[in-house]
């Protein structure tokens, strides 16, 4: 019975599962919170980790493991594998204007074509050149540029201040895609775009493909690892022409696609997967919030306005809701605002209130849909997951605004179980 590994680091929490790879059960799991902020001590993480692992009965049976782990973060690390300040996250945005310096700069055409992507706050090479140019004194000490999932498997293996051999630094081709100094097309770094965000050349860790691996201290087998996202389908055995909608805090919209692709509109992200083909994603800031928010509004619990929600008749009676509750990313609204519209004394009732959140936030979702299918990628089949998707009002509605057949897999942690099949692929 080979056992495998696979982590999670997410934002909140850094999941372990122990998969059977037998059979694909999930035998044993350990569990631990990372703090809040968007500007987090990576050694958080780390001790996070190796609780995680301890829970779930340490790497004694283990042949190989991999992590999956929140894509874009900045560990920035010094000649001697320290970590020179706070790793910035993913939902860090004080680098707008770095983006925005970066796309005046190159071009939001030239820039989608030799990366996939169109700078936003989100990515790294906008958090380098906010380092570059706000602390000029921790760049100019940036010996090597890391990601939270890098970071990990290096320290995993046997890596850090006590070992600092940066060039045994590995990341994957999801990862590497979501930094903005990275080809997918070509599988190379864009080392003109890193000088121009950092100022300077840094190690960068070796990209491995999703079969490829290494090994730790104790020999046992590593494998690439990978951003969430992708790990996400990985673990979901997404393949082309299904399209994962992620209804969480915020929402993610991405298909699996066998061609890199490019948007100059910046509205979808050519990421590569973690399976050898590509995942481009479309991301919104608003997501389960809109019916958290209107649930509080209407003083029920989130059973009761699924109810509320299942007696109006789609449409709402003309009430639609444009829940854009803290701006949006796509479209790239930053300042709007939410408004209700089409308020009759017969629309505006408390079901129809409900219905029209659900709608509203399905629409925003079904707008990255849209996005994907003007890039030419074939939809045949949705998967609902996140905590949104557990709405049975969210689960029914879906198919008529989306516009496809909805699945919804069982709750899993399935960015883990990515990670973990990754690993069973590198086990003899």
């Amino acid at each position: 019975m080979p056992l495998v590994l696979g982590v999670d680091s997410s934002t909140q929490s850094c999941k372990a599962v122990v998969v059977d790879t037998a059979t694909g059960a999930v035998v044993r799991a350990g569990r631990a919170t990372h703090p809040d902020g968007t500007s987090v001590d990576p050694e958080a993480w780390w001790r996070a980790l190796n609780a995680a692992i301890t829970e779930a009965g340490s790497l004694d049976e283990i042949e190989a493991w991999s992590i999956g782990g929140q894509q874009h973060g900045l560990v920035a690390l010094d000649e001697s594998g320290r970590v020179i300040r706070d790793a910035l996250l993913w939902n860090d945005t004080r680098s707008a204007g770095a983006a925005t310096e970066l796309i005046a700069e190159y071009g939001a055409t030239e820039l989608a074509a030799r990366t996939g992507l169109v700078p936003v706050a989100s990515f790294t090479i906008t958090k380098l050149r906010w380092l570059r140019d706000h602390e000029p004194e921790n760049a100019a000490r940036v010996a090597a540029v890391a990601l939270p999932h890098d970071w990990l498997t290096w320290r995993l293996r046997g890596f850090g201040p006590e070992n600092p051999v940066l060039d045994e630094l590995v990341t994957d081709r999801s990862d590497a895609s979501g930094t903005g100094y990275w080809n997918p097309s070509t599988g190379e770094y864009d080392r003109e775009l890193l000088v121009a965000a950092l100022g300077h050349d840094a190690i960068l860790p070796r990209v491995l493909a999703h079969d490829e691996w290494t090994t730790d201290a104790d020999g046992r087998r590593v494998g690439a690892g990978a951003g969430d996202n992708a790990a996400a389908a990985l673990g979901l055995g997404a393949v082309p022409g299904d399209v994962v909608v992620s209804i969480g805090t915020s929402g993610t919209v991405c298909a699996i696609s066998t061609t890199p692709l490019s948007d100059a509109t910046g509205t979808v992200a050519g990421f590569a997967d973690a399976s050898g083909n590509f995942l481009p994603l479309v991301a919104t800031l608003n997501a389960a919030r809109v019916v958290d928010v209107t649930a509080a509004l209407l003083g029920v619990t989130h059973d009761e306005f699924s109810d509320l929600a299942l007696q109006a008749m789609p449409g709402a009676d003309g009430l639609t809701l444009l829940p854009y509750f803290e701006g949006e990313r796509t479209p790239n609204l930053p300042d709007a605002t939410a408004s209700l519209s089409g308020m009759t004394l017969a629309s505006t009732t408390r079901q129809n209130l409900a219905r029209a959140a659900v709608e509203g936030m399905l629409r925003g979702l079904g707008a990255g849909l849209d996005a994907l299918r003007d890039l030419g990628i074939p939809l045949e089949r949705a998967l609902l997951i996140g905590g949104g998707a557990q709405s049975e009002a969210v689960r029914r509605v879906a198919p008529e605004i989306l516009g496809l057949p909805v699945e919804v897999p069982e709750p899993g942690e399935y960015v883990a179980i990515g990670a973990a099949r990754q690993a069973a692929l590198i086990v003899d």
